[in-house]
C-alpha cells in the first residue's frame, strides 16, 4: 500500500488553516453585520470584497492539492491586510479624520466591540489578514523548494 507523501500532506494541511481562518473571519464578518446588528462601514465592505473570495478560491487548490492557488490567494489577501492597516490607523487615531473614506453613513471609526479591552472589529481583521498571509507565505516557501 503506498503511503501519503509526507510533504504534500503538510501542504495541505496548511492551505486548509488558511481556509479555516477565511472562513471563521467571513463567518465573523457576517455574525457582526447580521446578528449584532453592526452596519458594516465602507472600509469593513473593502475588506469584505478581498476576503469573501478566499473562502471560495482556497478550497479549489484542495481537491486536488495545487500549489498555484497561493498566486491567486495572495494578492486579495495583501490588498485586505492593507486596508485592514489603514482601517486599524484610522481607528486608532493615528490616520486624521479628514483622510477618512467614510464621510457618509457609518464612521469608520465607530467603536461596536474591543475584546479584553483592545481588540477592535479593524484589528481583527488586520489579525485575520496578517495570518491567512503568514500561511500563504509559508506555503509558497515550502512548495518552492
Amino acid at each position: 500500500m503506498p503511503q501519503p507523501d509526507q510533504k504534500t500532506d503538510s501542504h495541505w494541511i496548511l492551505l486548509f488553516l488558511c481556509w479555516l481562518l477565511a472562513s471563521g473571519s467571513a463567518l465573523a464578518s457576517l455574525f457582526f453585520s447580521q446578528v449584532m446588528e453592526f452596519a458594516p462601514c465602507v472600509l469593513c465592505w473593502y475588506q469584505r470584497v478581498c476576503l469573501f473570495p478566499l473562502v471560495i478560491i482556497l478550497p479549489m487548490g484542495l481537491f486536488p492539492f495545487d500549489r498555484g492557488v497561493v498566486k491567486y490567494a495572495l494578492p486579495l489577501a495583501l490588498a485586505g491586510w492593507l486596508t485592514a492597516l489603514y482601517h486599524t490607523l484610522l481607528y486608532a487615531k493615528i490616520i486624521p479624520e479628514n483622510l477618512q473614506p467614510c464621510t457618509k453613513g457609518i464612521s469608520c471609526t465607530e467603536e461596536y466591540i474591543a475584546l479584553f479591552g483592545f481588540l477592535t472589529i479593524p484589528i481583527l481583521s488586520l489579525l485575520s489578514f496578517s495570518g491567512i498571509i503568514a500561511l500563504l507565505l509559508i506555503l509558497k516557501r515550502k512548495t518552492s523548494t
